[in-house]
């Protein structure tokens, strides 16, 4: 009977010892689900403000063209024909 008492024991030592690990595994885990949130944040963040100073550049670069500089003219060029189209196309959406 005795062998069978430190059996249940061994078992009931070894099921408490599982039951922590399992406790600061989910803490652990939790801590870390936040860590994630927080980068995802951050990410987001980021790729905002590169899309924002990508469009700054942009119109930099158009109004740079525009003042005169001879390297991008043809960019310039393209871009007020581009605008003129699709001006004409939605006079002619407004028409109809």
């Amino acid at each position: 009977m005795s062998e069978l008492v430190k059996i249940v024991d061994s078992l009931e030592n070894k099921i408490s010892k599982l039951l922590h690990k399992l406790e600061l595994l989910q803490s652990a885990n939790g801590k870390l689900g936040n860590e994630l949130l927080s980068i995802r944040n951050e990410y987001s963040s980021t790729q905002k403000t590169v899309t924002d100073w990508e469009e700054k550049y942009n119109s930099l670069k158009l109004a740079n063209s525009m003042l005169g500089s001879s390297a991008n003219k043809t960019e310039a060029k393209l871009k007020i024909n581009t605008l003129i189209r699709e001006l004409d196309h939605c006079i002619g959406q407004l028409a109809e």
